[in-house]
């Protein structure tokens, strides 16, 4: 929450000439509602059984660049979709950069009830080995711009090819 998937996610997408997917906004579009709502009539668990379906769904289709939400990592079977359907690119930011990028926390409905800091602090402590687990690439997004980040990225991943 707050790395930049969706930022750097459309960069990515548009340098490399692919199609870029945000699966909140796929939930979004299926459901007819904001991700908040959803948490609020379902909770966590019921996003997160919609969020699975769509991420297996979309890990399906060739050349996409996908953003997923930042709790994706959560469930093993989006893990094991997203690792075995392509490259996993994790952007990595600390809690403190984190809490700084969602200040107001509106539409972030994880940060709504108590001290923000704290719940980013927790969050990070719990995603951040799933994160390393699956990911093929790790990018620091502390310093760089996001042009500069992506055109770092964009090497990697043709490195690695």
């Amino acid at each position: 929450m707050g790395a930049g998937k969706s930022t750097v996610g459309k960069l990515l997408a548009k340098k490399m000439g692919r199609r870029f997917l945000d699966a909140d906004h796929v939930i979004e579009d299926r459901c007819g509602v904001k991700i908040p709502i959803i948490f609020e009539m379902e909770g966590e668990e019921g996003f997160r059984k919609r969020e699975a379906l769509a991420i297996k769904e979309i890990a399906s289709e060739d050349e996409i660049i996908l953003a997923t939400g930042g709790g994706a990592v959560l469930l093993p079977e989006n893990r094991k979709v997203l690792s075995e359907r392509g490259t996993v690119i994790y952007l990595h930011a600390n809690p403190m950069e984190l809490f700084h990028r969602t200040k107001g926390g509106e539409g972030r409905p994880l940060l709504k009830n108590g001290n923000a800091r704290k719940i980013l602090e927790n969050l990070y402590s719990i995603r951040d080995p799933l994160y390393r687990e699956i990911a093929d690439h790790v990018i620091e997004t502390g310093k760089p711009s996001v042009n500069q980040l992506v055109n770092t990225l964009i090497m990697q991943l043709e490195l690695s090819t």
